[in-house]
């Protein structure tokens, strides 16, 4: 990993250069560092959360304890994802099912 000397952002490879992300300044690549960077394929989406307003809500477990902020009805189904910590308890998300609402519900 290589850091800007300007602003001390992570500087990407763009081409035969170093471009800082924050500042936008750039420097020759070090051929005696070039070795030791690693480029990463792009991020999978097998941790991507259910939010597009298609996401398949229905068959996942429903909540009836929980009150819609938008239609006040009192079901939704939810899913559960670990989004902080390990330490830290994991994050609900809901979906409504009379009106559609996403939100999150956390513990």
């Amino acid at each position: 990993m290589q850091f800007c000397d300007d602003c001390g952002s992570m500087m990407h490879a763009q081409g035969e250069a170093m471009v800082c992300s924050s500042c936008g300044a750039t420097t020759e690549k070090d051929e005696a560092k070039a070795a030791e960077f690693v480029s990463t394929d792009a991020q999978t989406d097998d941790d991507v959360i259910e939010s597009s307003p298609d996401a398949d809500f229905e068959g996942k477990p429903t909540a009836d304890d929980i009150i819609c902020d938008e239609c006040g009805h009192g079901e939704a189904w939810y899913t559960i994802k670990q989004t902080g910590a390990a330490d830290e308890p994991p994050t609900r998300f809901f979906k409504c099912k009379e009106c559609g609402h996403r939100w999150r519900g956390y513990s």
